[in-house]
């Protein structure tokens, strides 16, 4: 898939209609704010994420090869 290719179509779609409600809505979705799902998290949980981070810098912590040997 050629992106400016695909680009240059939409731009021809756009440059071809008169209906203010598709430009609007493309325009909404080009602009719309992207969520992060960092700001979805309770305290609770960005706290828990900061304590697994602090975990991690000690070095307390198992690879996923040491856990998998237990279920192999």
């Amino acid at each position: 898939m050629d992106i400016q290719l695909e680009k240059r179509e939409v731009i021809d779609i756009l440059e071809g209609t008169d209906d203010l409600s598709i430009i609007l809505a493309v325009k909404k979705l080009l602009t719309k704010k992207k969520k992060d799902w960092w700001d979805d998290l309770s305290d609770e949980q960005k706290e828990d994420v900061a304590q697994s981070e602090l975990e991690f810098e000690r070095g307390e912590f198992k690879s996923f090869e040491d856990v998998m040997k237990k279920y192999r």
